[in-house]
């Protein structure tokens, strides 16, 4: 069965759905582009029940655009995330320096379109936690992310990789149970696919994202 990452949450409600449903990472955007940006210390409070869930609690994801040392520091300090998604133009050598300067584990997010994208993940697999197979964005897009967009599976068909990755990228109720089949995704993330308006997030959309994962 694949794990789930819920993305973009902002508010009480939609959290709650994503903890009830079994999701093992919840995410919180951290760039003032997205429909989905929420500051470090609002995020830091509505993330403070993820805390009290004890041993087995879902994981704090941060997800960065290209962020300087001073607002990875503050989300460090503030948020205090399990985990640092990187999902902007970031090099290998940067993604080492970000665990060193927060102390928190790394997903690199890369854009796929060709079998190409995928082979030149293996830079990153020594430097990360997990690796993150995302939908390039459409030409001109402002984001590197969330647009419901996706890719070609069969890309990922019969690929392995040293960590356990994410596959995202257009993923909604209705398709994550086919996506895991074709690319035996152990780790699946979805934002734009459970939101009923950009950076809306619908909590019934979360319940029924996470019983399809589930089933898988």
């Amino acid at each position: 069965m694949a794990l789930a990452k819920i993305c973009g949450l902002t508010t009480p409600e939609t959290l709650d759905a994503a903890l009830a449903g079994g999701a093992a990472f919840v995410g919180a955007v951290v760039f003032p582009k997205s429909p989905r940006h929420i500051e470090p210390l609002h995020a830091a409070t509505l993330f403070e029940r993820v805390r009290g869930q004890g041993p087995g609690k879902a994981k704090i994801v941060a997800v960065t655009v290209d962020a300087d040392d001073a607002l990875l520091t503050e989300i460090a300090l503030i948020l205090k995330p399990d985990l640092i998604q990187l999902h902007g133009s970031e090099t290998p050598e940067r993604a080492a320096q970000v665990r060193t300067l927060t102390g928190a584990g790394v997903i690199r997010a890369l854009s796929v379109c060709t079998a190409a994208d995928i082979d030149a993940a293996g830079v990153w697999e020594p430097v990360v936690d997990h690796l993150m197979f995302d939908a390039k964005p459409p030409e001109g897009s402002a984001l590197p992310g969330g647009v419901g967009a996706s890719f070609d599976w069969t890309l990922l068909a019969g690929r392995s990789f040293a960590k356990l990755w994410f596959l995202a990228g257009g993923l909604d109720p209705a398709n994550v149970g086919e996506a895991v089949r074709v690319t035996g995704a152990p780790l699946v993330d979805v934002s734009s696919g459970v939101e009923s308006a950009p950076g809306v997030k619908d909590p019934a959309l979360i319940a029924a994202f996470l019983e399809s994962v589930r089933s898988t």
